[in-house]
């Protein structure tokens, strides 16, 4: 289980020990982006069956394009969850919030990640590391990657830290499905999403006062090479896999133009499917807010 109820930080520090800089964030504003087979045992009739007569309104913070260094994703998502605490303590929270966006290469860890699954030196780290609040063991960020960040309030759509979880996971196993005819499945005992012996997404929460924050990752056109520093998720026998190298490896026996596709196709691609599953199965509806430098020094 992935989900932290009382986080209870270990030797690496919250800041970053990594000695690579990172490319600045740049603010800018956003235009409105505006078949399904089922492989899981998912109910979907329960994500629909929760939901009000109206869709809830969900914030949509749309970053899909840009290298967001990872500090300032992570404080921004904090600040949004202290906001909506105290929107709740007044029954006045009367929306989610969903951020995607990309991260400069970082590896995190979960509250309790053991140190024992990183492949290299604590003081000579590749790239800047974080010890953080969610759930799970160490995982690699980078460009390529498509992060999704929902802070949804559970008292509005169910309050079972499972079936959301299980639900992040129908996200992107829908996601497959739909945008590249990739079948994919869950492994009994495991979190995120798999092909194979494969993991394409990980997934790590925390939740607090049913407020989510921290989220998915999905492999998309990443650089794959970094996850050889870590041992990914904590799990020896199994590899880590992206949706462009599962691509690749289909042209070998078939012959469409979606393998032809180069990597910023395939990440809009993705990330417009993304939303339009994350809405179907949390029957939310957006609302795109252009982004503030701002947001990001709260």
């Amino acid at each position: 289980m992935i989900v932290v109820a009382n986080p209870s930080l270990g030797s690496i520090p919250t800041y970053p020990t990594g000695k690579h800089s990172q490319r600045p964030y740049q603010s800018r504003s956003y235009n409105v982006v505006s078949h399904f087979s089922q492989f899981s045992e998912f109910n979907t009739s329960n994500a629909t069956t929760i939901a009000s007569e109206h869709k809830r309104r969900c914030e949509y913070y749309d970053l899909h394009k840009e290298l967001v260094p990872y500090a300032e994703a992570w404080s921004w998502q904090k600040s949004i969850v202290k906001e909506r605490k105290t929107l709740n303590e007044m029954d006045q929270d009367h929306s989610d919030s969903l951020i995607v966006l990309q991260h400069n290469p970082v590896y995190t860890l979960g509250t309790g990640s053991s140190e024992d699954y990183l492949n290299f030196d604590l003081k000579d780290a590749p790239y800047d590391l974080y010890r953080t609040e969610r759930g799970g063991e160490v995982t690699y960020h980078g460009p390529g990657q498509l992060v999704m960040y929902p802070i949804i309030n559970l008292r509005y759509h169910k309050m079972d830290l499972h079936w959301y979880i299980r639900a992040l996971e129908e996200v992107v196993i829908r996601v497959l499905s739909s945008a590249f005819s990739i079948k994919s499945s869950r492994v009994e005992g495991m979190t995120g999403v798999w092909v194979g012996d494969q993991k394409l997404a990980a997934i790590g929460i925390r939740v607090s006062q049913w407020i989510t924050y921290h989220g998915l990752a999905l492999n998309v056109t990443t650089d794959l090479t970094p996850f050889q520093r870590i041992v990914p998720c904590g799990i020896r026998d199994r590899g880590v896999a992206s949706i462009k190298g599962l691509l690749g490896d289909y042209s070998l026996s078939k012959q469409s133009e979606m393998y032809d596709l180069d990597d910023g196709k395939i990440v809009d691609i993705t990330h417009k499917s993304l939303v339009k599953e994350f809405c179907d199965i949390f029957q939310v509806e957006l609302h795109y807010k252009p982004i503030a430098a701002s947001e990001f020094s709260k």
